[in-house]
């Protein structure tokens, strides 16, 4: 090994200007990770890598360097913690392919044949077997395939820097080569083989496993140092050992650059792994406001807290938007005004209590890309994204009680609400006889402005109005909180809201294509073609067509929680029957192709939320699951704006990043747009309870207060406990009990006394205090 040095003494010496280091030790002074246990760790089989002193204890670091999955142990004189690995197999050995399905057949059907498949048992999914589908995200792709981008796989970053530094698959990154030391390393092609996971369950730093021979393999760690204080330069720690026959032969460290000997040199152990110490310290205080989340799917629960991770470093500073990362797209600031980025997180950060993150989101959103008008400092303003900017902001102030925040950009809101009333002013001068008479014309896709005609694209699309309709709405129930002097706007909004709601349900009622099986709704009023035939037709003339884009139209009519449950219904089924779905998730739609069927990774999520309300819970199921393993990478979850089903690389964009939180929470905890009725365990896997561990999360955040829900199964016993913080309850509460399909409820006692019990919910009237649920199950 080269000439070592210890992070410290460069911290002191002339060499801190050099690295980036600076005295970010001293003035960060990042919190101590929280102990995973105390003095419970057993250490002694396990390999001694260093000793160091850092925030006032003395600590020694093992690993168990047996098993590729060993973990790496901290203890010091007042306990231990272990940051953990969960390597998944970034590679294709999946038989049979598309669970014996040819990919022709599944690309070309309107069906969705690979979710019928999943679904045929009538139970939920099988995760593994949703897995197996389709081979991994971001296998199968080639230089070539990537056109400008380039071929990087993961990222790691801060929340300080302004940037993020790309990791490749062999390890590198831009300004790091591991192959430097280990030649074997060099090219992506000879790195085929490898598995890819996070360190500590969800922390930003990426743990590589390369396998070159059966015989040799590489372990490789890669994270970004948390005390640099470049505004832009991510610095970063990596280490590298060879395995040969399964034990470690070789071990490089390396930070940020190449050595440049005698003045750079390779790092310490102990410097390496005082960072890899406060990494984890700082990134867990970074998110210890998130609720609480403790579920028999631990990766799933993980890719909750990582997606909150991830969003820190891809935003600079922590705050300031950007849509992702590294490559022009979608890194450029003409996208960082994108208002799917804003929503996204607000609603994503709100769900999780993650109040603080939620407001710094929206300050920086109403200062810098809200004009007075209400306009956005953006190109193309979506208008169905105005509507779920105001639903939002009122579920910002239900949550966090922040009327002040509100109250600064009051002007702001009243003129984005106006947009959409100047919109319908429009909407209601046309000829009765129009189509889209009296629903809102307008761009949905923010890309329909840089076409050559935009105007093909300026048209009444269901989910412009629809989200007016939420918008309006929602902000009206507290617009009199807001600016007490303007109440009397509330009124013109409510009765706009009822009019255009009523005016929705009616045309698209009048244009549902019943020749067709399943009956075919069209993105808008007047369509004759459904999305696939004009996508042909689009593709044929090489012309515009006003169904473009019409993943977006579906996703936020049915989002916005507008239509009756049988028009819903009706939607649901016209596009998972119409080529709108890939393995469950809604698809990203384009002409019929005999090797494509992308699933769209960022705004579906009002698709599967709707699952939700309509009870569709194996589908819903199937899209959480489908999603997590389809529109991610495996191992380090990076999320996919349009994810293929034939292992290419995907985009990354960060609101695809946000929705497995959504869908994690609402799985738990779900309320009701515009009845009292709050959901809990609506849908709780049944082989969560089958496995008889813990399901938990605590603090989720609820207009009724933070709300906090515990249940087990063990044996023919279910208990639960269900408590809510706030001052009033919900006038209907109810619990799901998604027991395995083997079983049936056979008593239920809510706080001992006997309870109503519909199918497998349990009907909770508004009580105070504590809930104890005990339930008797029955075999058969």
């Amino acid at each position: 090994m080269p000439q070592g040095f210890h992070r410290r003494a460069l911290l002191r010496g002339s060499l801190a200007g050099t690295v980036g280091l600076g005295a970010a030790a001293a003035s960060a002074a990042p919190a101590l990770p929280r102990l995973e246990s105390t003095f419970s760790v057993k250490t002694h089989r396990l390999t001694q890598l260093a000793q160091f002193n850092a925030h006032g204890m003395s600590w020694t670091v093992d690993e168990d360097q047996t098993r590729r999955e060993g973990a790496i142990v901290f203890t010091s004189d007042k306990g231990a913690f272990s940051l953990s690995k969960r390597p998944e197999a970034v590679f294709d050995d999946i038989t049979p392919a598309y669970l014996g399905l040819a990919l022709k057949d599944i690309c070309q059907a309107d069906a969705d044949l690979l979710a019928d498949k999943l679904l045929a048992h009538g139970d939920d999914p099988d995760p593994d077997e949703v897995r197996r589908a389709a081979p991994p995200a971001g296998w199968n792709f080639t230089r070539e395939s990537l056109w400008w981008r380039m071929p990087w796989t993961t990222f790691v970053g801060t929340t300080q820097q302004g940037d993020t530094m790309p990791v490749f698959p062999n390890g590198r990154t831009r300004t790091f080569r591991p192959e430097h030391v280990f030649p074997e390393l060099s090219g992506d092609d000879n790195v085929k083989r490898r598995w890819e996971g996070l360190l500590g369950g969800w922390l930003p730093a990426v743990h590589k496993i390369i396998e070159t021979s059966p015989t040799r393999h590489y372990d490789l760690l890669v994270f970004a140092d948390v005390t640099a204080t470049d505004k832009l330069v991510v610095q970063t720690w990596h280490r590298t050992i060879q395995y040969d026959h399964g034990k470690p032969v070789k071990t490089a460290f390396g930070y940020s650059y190449a050595p440049f000997p005698p003045r750079r040199v390779e790092p310490t152990a102990e410097a390496f792994y005082e960072g890899l110490l406060t990494f984890a310290g700082d990134w867990q205080a970074r998110l210890k406001d998130q609720a609480k989340l403790n579920i028999p799917d631990a990766a799933l629960s993980d890719m909750v807290s990582h997606a909150f991770a991830k969003e820190l470093m891809v935003r600079p500073q922590g705050v300031y938007p950007k849509y992702g990362v590294i490559d022009r797209d979608y890194f450029g600031s003409e996208y960082d005004g994108f208002q799917d980025t804003f929503t996204s997180s607000v609603y994503a950060n709100l769900e999780w209590g993650r109040f603080d993150q939620a407001k710094a989101v929206l300050i920086n959103y109403f200062e810098n890309f809200v004009f007075d008008d209400g306009q956005i400092n953006m190109r193309g303003p979506e208008v169905a994204q105005f509507g779920l900017t105001l639903s939002l902001l009122a579920r910002y102030l239900r949550y966090t009680g922040d009327t002040a925040t509100l109250k600064r950009f009051a002007g702001k809101i009243e003129n984005t609400a106006a947009i959409l009333t100047e919109l319908h002013d429009v909407a209601l001068r046309k000829p009765a006889g129009d189509a889209g008479f009296g629903l809102l014309d307008g761009w949905s896709e923010s890309d329909a402005c840089l076409h050559l005609d935009p105007s093909v694209w300026w048209k009444p699309y269901w989910n412009n109005s629809a989200f007016a309709v939420r918008g309006w709405r929602d902000i009206a129930a507290v617009w009199a909180v807001i600016t007490p002097d303007k109440a009397g706007q509330a009124a013109d909004w409510k009765s706009r809201a009822d009019t255009l709601q009523a005016q929705l349900i009616k045309t698209l009622r009048a244009h549902i294509r019943h020749d067709l099986t399943p009956p075919y709704v069209a993105i808008l009023a007047g369509a004759t073609l459904t999305h696939r035939q004009a996508m042909v037709e689009s593709a044929r003339t090489k012309s515009g067509n006003e169904q473009g884009w019409a993943h977006r139209a579906y996703a936020e009519l049915l989002h916005a929680d507008v239509l009756p449950d049988d028009l819903a219904q009706t939607v649901i089924n016209a596009v998972r029957g119409h080529g709108g779905t890939a393995i469950g998730v809604l698809a990203n739609f384009g002409p019929p192709s005999d090797d494509s069927r992308d699933q769209l990774g960022f705004i579906s999520y009002g698709y599967a939320q709707q699952l939700l309300r309509s009870d569709r819970i194996e589908e819903y199921l199937l899209f959480l699951h489908s999603h997590r393993y389809h529109s991610h990478t495996p191992g380090t979850w990076v999320a996919g704006e349009v994810t293929g089903i034939t292992g290419g690389l995907p985009l990354f964009c960060i609101p695809a990043q946000l929705t497995i939180p959504k869908l994690v929470r609402w799985a738990l905890v779900f309320e009701a747009s515009d009845e009292d009725t709050l959901w809990l365990g609506r849908a709780v896997p049944r082989q969560w309870f089958a496995s008889e561990q813990p399901i938990t999360i605590t603090g989720a955040p609820t207009r009724w207060g933070p709300v906090d829900l515990h249940l087990q199964r063990q044996g023919l016993t279910l208990t639960g406990d269900v408590r809510l913080s706030g001052e009033t309850w919900p006038s209907d509460l109810r619990l799901r009990l998604r027991v395995p399909k083997n079983m049936r409820l056979a008593a239920v006692t809510v706080n001992g006394k006997k309870a109503v019990v519909e199918g497998e919910d349990v009907v909770i009237r508004p009580q105070g205090g504590p809930l104890r649920i005990q339930a008797r199950l029955r075999k058969g």
